[in-house]
């Protein structure tokens, strides 16, 4: 874009942002959608439970001004999908031992209903980390188990591994997250199995599982489709070749499976005929968004597998559980590396849209929240218009470091981004770069997570009962509250849930009555 262009563009929002906004009518209007929502107390028949691996209120705010400057419009009053849900509050992440947890930790909080220790996976926090021993007699039940229980069905899709920590609480219990294939484990003795075998072959309920993470299921001696030998030292070394342990399983119990590690395979599965579906698409984690391969052989969006597992899991007339994590978000993080954590918020909120297009709201309780914050700060007095990745640009001549260099919008507390004082200034160019990597305060080869609160965003059956600030792992007592499953299958009629519709509605009935009272009279 050209130094006119820059200009007139700068021109045209510095008016728009002068004129006369009806700020009035904004608020009004949304008092008026506030005031219509009313409780919903029916039985959460499904529950999809969206996971921002990372997603920061801060994450949360940049994605959602990102959003508004791609549709042409100055972005900051634009509104995220899930952020016009009836429903919100805060969740504390905080672990057993630590005030900054891990995914592991809090993976197990909100899929187990426990907190436990730092790096410990779907265990009590009598575990001790690294000690395999110490997780017998530990485990706990998380509420995929529970929804089978039941009689219905339970998926899990991932851009990350399918053995990483979020989607690994769900199904399997370890002393150690890091146990995610045989491979991991040298020197490990006492019994215990790693992450990959525990999900193929101790939890052959779950219907579809979408994600990343191939290196764990193949065995040493086998290539794999796409990547070869680059990393064999990841495979397994007993022998096993997991796929096929999956395939085999499922052949023996008549059932229509189907296994994908490509994009066009993917599309290719017909849900309809489809009761099973494994799908791994890359070796490790899969690609950020904004590096994806979107050809017929490369892999699929996370909206293309959530839409994928909804049509096959709501086939099942008694309902569903489907975790689905936005991995990568906190990659990016980790690296001090917003343009892509962003950019995949994005997808993630794409595949939120996707997903709400094929549920009804009355019986399908829609959570979206993210494990634990990240140090991402949104700084600055930047004007509405400037660049969200460029420098700021509303900075007084006192303000600026004697050595002339300027700061970004967006910054990181910790992380591979310090400078060990060699900043210099960048042009446009290589800070709207994907690649860019943003300053941060304090050294370290990796951005450490946040301890701050995360939100939630609630719509469906009891999706009030969010409200205020929580504990993490009382998301999981709503879920199973809200679903009669687990510890709340045979209490969750409460004379209070069997009330409170009715209470509402007496409420408006007097509201009513007072309105019509002083209009007669």
């Amino acid at each position: 874009m050209s130094v006119f262009s820059n200009l007139i563009l700068v021109l045209f929002f510095t008016c728009y942002v002068k004129s006369d906004t009806p700020w009035g009518d904004i608020a009004q209007s949304e008092l008026d959608e506030s005031l219509r929502i009313t409780p919903n107390t029916n039985v959460a028949k499904n529950i999809i439970l969206f996971l921002g691996d990372g997603m920061s209120i801060s994450t949360v705010t940049a994605s959602r001004i990102l959003q508004g400057r791609q549709k042409g419009e100055l972005g900051e009053a634009n509104y995220l999908a899930f952020e016009k849900f009836p429903n919100s509050a805060l969740i504390k992440t905080y672990c057993n031992d630590r005030t900054t947890p891990d995914s592991a930790a809090t993976a197990t909080a909100f899929l187990c209903g426990v907190k436990t220790n730092y790096h410990t996976l779907g265990v009590k926090d009598k575990a001790v980390l690294g000690n395999c021993s110490s997780q017998f007699g530990n485990e706990v039940e998380s509420i995929l188990d529970w929804f089978h229980a039941d009689g219905r069905s339970t998926g899990i899709v991932s851009t990350s591994r399918i053995t990483h920590a979020t989607p690994g609480a769900g199904y399997a219990h370890v002393a150690d997250r890091d146990w995610e294939g045989d491979s991991e484990m040298e020197g490990v003795t006492g019994g215990c199995k790693d992450v990959a075998y525990q999900l193929i072959k101790e939890n052959t309920h779950i219907k579809v599982l979408f994600g990343g993470g191939r290196y764990y299921f193949l065995k040493n001696t086998t290539d794999d489709p796409k990547y070869g030998a680059k990393n064999v030292d990841k495979q397994r070394r007993d022998g096993l070749d997991l796929i096929k342990e999956w395939q085999k399983e499922k052949r023996n119990r008549n059932l229509r499976a189907s296994y994908a590690w490509n994009r066009q395979q993917l599309l290719n599965i017909d849900p309809v005929n489809t009761d099973v579906a494994l799908g791994l698409f890359n070796d490790g984690h899969m690609n950020f968004e904004l590096d994806r391969d979107n050809s017929s052989s490369g892999e699929p969006s996370i909206s293309e597998m959530t839409q994928k597992a909804v049509q096959i899991l709501r086939k099942n007339p008694k309902g569903f559980f489907l975790l689905v994590e936005g991995g990568r978000i906190d990659s990016a993080h980790h690296d001090n590396n917003a343009k892509r954590a962003l950019y995949d918020t994005l997808a993630f909120e794409k595949a939120i849209r996707g997903a709400l297009e094929l549920v009804n709201d009355k019986n399908t309780l829609v959570l979206v929240t993210a494990d634990h914050s990240q140090p991402l700060i949104i700084a600055g007095y930047a004007s509405r218009h400037n660049s969200l990745f460029g420098y700021v640009d509303r900075v007084k001549t006192k303000h600026i470091p004697k050595e002339g260099v300027l700061w970004t919008t967006l910054l990181y507390g910790i992380g591979p981004g310090y400078d060990w004082g060699n900043r210099s200034n960048k042009t446009m160019e290589q800070l709207e770069s994907k690649d860019y990597i943003q300053a941060a305060a304090s050294p370290r080869d990796s951005s450490t997570h946040d301890g701050q609160d995360v939100a939630i965003y609630a719509r469906g059956p009891m999706s009030h009962l969010f409200r205020g600030v929580h504990e993490q792992h009382y998301i999981n007592y709503v879920m199973t509250y809200a679903s009669c499953v687990g510890r709340h299958k045979n209490n969750c009629m409460s004379e209070s849930r069997l009330t409170s519709a009715g209470s509402v509605n007496e409420k408006s009935l007097s509201l009513l009555v007072v309105i019509t009272y002083m209009y007669v009279f």
